[in-house]
């Protein structure tokens, strides 16, 4: 467990060296340690940047509606999966499934003559409009309401509580291990993905943060500038997981009382 902590820590070590060393080298770890010199000059550098910055900001925009768009709806299509009964079901789910076998690459020149056809070409639509349903995200919430007990639901629903009431007051405070476990999950896919935003974007203003980190190193060789850039696009996911933690680590314990 030690020489894997050591082989996952190292080329973070090696970024953080990169980032906050004023003599850094790529040459040798060790000497980087030992004349170490601590500088916030390659943040400065890189966080100036206006395109760096606009595609943090772009990064965000998309990460965040993307995630809330998927919580809204993975709950609503799995809650109707889990307690309704409607014609097609079984099929409709099948297809969820099927969605979940294909790789993003088969469907990424029909997804972008649609997004051209719509007019939607190096817009937030067309970063945010495609992704706000993940059949992930639809499977992991089916699975956690199917193993919750409808009796608060009836409750409600004798109470008067109409369905959304029911699945946005009852159900969604049940939901909270999964549903941080999915915004974690689809946040951090979003906030990497660099093909279909470097395909469906062309400007400089529309660039998202992994696009933008491509760029900078395709126009320049300098190691420190690009490990500041890698830090800085990691404390978002970092501060993420952080404020979810709690919710994830509740979710494993309760199924493993489910158990």
């Amino acid at each position: 467990m030690l020489a894997l902590f050591i082989g996952m820590f190292l080329p973070v070590w090696w970024m953080l060296l990169g980032t906050f060393s004023a003599s850094f080298t790529p040459r040798s770890l060790w000497q980087n340690i030992a004349h170490f010199e601590f500088t916030f000059k390659y943040i400065e550098q890189v966080f100036m940047s206006a395109d760096f910055s606009r595609a943090m900001l772009n990064s965000l925009i998309v990460a965040a509606c993307v995630s809330i768009g998927n919580i809204v709806f993975c709950l609503m299509t799995g809650y109707a999966f889990a307690r309704r009964r409607f014609i097609f079901k079984r099929w409709l789910f099948i297809s969820v499934i099927m969605v979940l076998m294909v790789p993003v690459h088969i469907i990424l020149i029909p997804l972008f003559l649609e997004i051209k056809f719509f007019g939607m070409l190096d817009t937030f639509w067309a970063l945010i409009l495609p992704f706000l349903v993940n059949p992930l995200g639809i499977f992991l919430v089916l699975q956690y309401i199917r193993e919750l007990p409808p009796d608060l639901e009836e409750a409600a629903r004798i109470d008067g509580a109409s369905d959304f009431r029911i699945l946005f007051r009852v159900v969604a405070p049940l939901c909270m291990p999964v549903i941080a476990v999915m915004t974690v999950m689809i946040f951090m896919t979003n906030w990497n993905s660099f093909l279909l935003p470097f395909i469906l974007t062309n400007s400089a203003n529309m660039r998202t943060l992994p696009v933008a980190i491509g760029n900078i190193a395709g126009r320049q060789i300098q190691y420190q500038v690009h490990f500041a850039a890698s830090t800085l696009a990691t404390i978002p996911i970092v501060i993420v997981f952080l404020i979810f933690q709690r919710r994830i680590v509740s979710g494993i314990i309760t199924g493993a009382l489910k158990q």
